[in-house]
């Protein structure tokens, strides 16, 4: 695979990874602008949700499905009731992790793409044109993973702040001690 088909395989795979981390928020999002998903019987593990006096327990739930592992699979339900908002987050979970896991492959396969050139170049196939696109594609490659590393602060920016929200919610929702 040459490295401009690499680097737009990695394109693709970069608008995937930010549709699904899109798909996340706005799942959590619903979740949490829907009263009617939120858990209200108290099964083990909303239990330990519910209870969480700073919204922690909350968080670590909807954290451990945006990175794929699920703690909350024996009560089928992750911070919410186990409404069908959960499954979309789950979904969109997934799919972020494996474009992820894609976008890191073609990434690394770009090495070796560059190495299968240069033994091109060395053995007289090479030509100054091609030279001038694999600095171009290297360029591509290197703008592709800064906006890699700055959509991945921008979705920690919103990670955090949608733990501050329900940790606020948690706050709002406890019992007033007087």
């Amino acid at each position: 695979m040459t490295t401009q088909e690499l680097a737009m395989e990695g394109e693709k795979h970069l608008e995937e990874t930010i549709e699904a981390a899109f798909q996340i928020i706005s799942a959590m999002d619903d979740e949490l602008c829907n009263p009617s998903l939120w858990s209200t019987s108290a099964t083990p593990s909303s239990a330990a949700t519910a209870t969480g006096s700073n919204g922690s327990a909350l968080v670590s739930v909807d954290a451990a499905a945006i990175d794929g592992t699920s703690h909350h699979s024996e009560s089928g339900g992750g911070g919410g009731g186990g409404g069908s908002g959960n499954s979309v987050l789950d979904e969109a979970s997934l799919r972020y992790k494996n474009s992820v896991t894609s976008l890191r492959a073609v990434l690394a396969a770009i090495p070796n793409s560059h190495k299968a050139k240069a033994s091109e170049m060395e053995n007289g196939f090479g030509s100054p044109e091609s030279e001038d696109e694999i600095e171009k594609l290297e360029e591509q490659a290197l703008s592709l993973r800064m906006e890699i590393a700055k959509k991945n602060v921008h979705v920690k920016e919103l990670i955090d702040k949608l733990r501050e929200l329900i940790a606020d919610i948690s706050t709002w929702q406890s019992p007033c001690s007087v």
